[in-house]
């Protein structure tokens, strides 16, 4: 996949990922129990969706207790919790694309939040599939290579040699793309020959970026972002920024 990486947009706008892991696990645990209750199983070998969310819960180093406890909770009679998946797109200071997918237990609530957040630090709410025709849906692992102990070639073979569709290196991370449908596959297939990885998740990956050269776009733009990411009923914001 040609382009600019993605992993430079992840690091700058989630550079406090570890002082909100109590809440990154918390989103990750309404993901699962949502997966849970939609495939009607507790075994990831049964339900993929599930798969691919304990890969991504893995991934941001949850632990193997927390993945059992959110699991059994959803499979538990007496669990009433009842989200559903809300996309809302919009767009960020001087157009650039925004996707934020919601998890809300009341849309009453969350929608004006949004609508809010889009209006003040960008261009607003748009209409659905307004900005999501310009992104493609993509699996996408990231590969630590800080210490650059691994062989970019030996990556790209075990990459592809596992399903993957294509690989970008890119400083001290490896970036792996699979299609939606084969990502859990990859992912046990790299596992299995060693590999961790600092992110794992089936993600909306822009086909273009845009850059923002005033200053108070630039600030306007990491306010909504960093909005929209500590908004309890948002699970991922998606966007076709490109940070310097």
């Amino acid at each position: 996949m040609s382009g600019h990486s993605k992993w430079h947009n992840i690091q700058k706008t989630k550079g406090a990922a570890d002082a909100k892991r109590s809440q990154i696990f918390t989103k990750i645990a309404r993901e699962m129990i949502v997966a849970v209750k939609t495939g009607g199983s507790g075994d990831p070998a049964n339900n993929s969706r599930l798969a691919t969310v304990i890969a991504k819960a893995k991934a941001a180093n949850m632990p193997n207790d927390n993945i059992k406890r959110t699991i059994d909770k959803a499979l538990g009679a007496g669990n009433a919790d009842n989200f559903e998946s809300v996309v809302y797109e919009g767009y960020g200071p001087n157009g650039v694309a925004v996707i934020v997918e919601a998890l809300t237990d009341n849309r009453n609530r969350t929608a004006p939040e949004m609508r809010h957040l889009l209006d003040k630090y960008g261009k607003g709410l748009g209409a659905t599939g307004c900005v999501s025709w310009s992104f493609d849906k993509k699996g996408v692992i990231i590969i630590n290579n800080e210490d650059e102990e691994l062989d970019e070639d030996t990556v790209m073979m075990d990459a592809l040699e596992a399903g993957a569709e294509d690989m970008q290196a890119d400083e001290a991370i490896f970036e792996v793309y699979t299609d939606p449908d084969s990502f859990t596959e990859v992912v046990a297939a790299l596992e299995a020959k060693g590999y961790t990885f600092l992110e794992a998740g089936v993600q909306m990956v822009p086909q273009n970026y845009v850059t923002l050269t005033d200053e108070t776009d630039i600030k306007n733009m990491e306010k909504l972002i960093d909005l929209l990411e500590d908004n309890d009923d948002v699970q991922n914001v998606y966007h076709n920024w490109e940070q310097e």
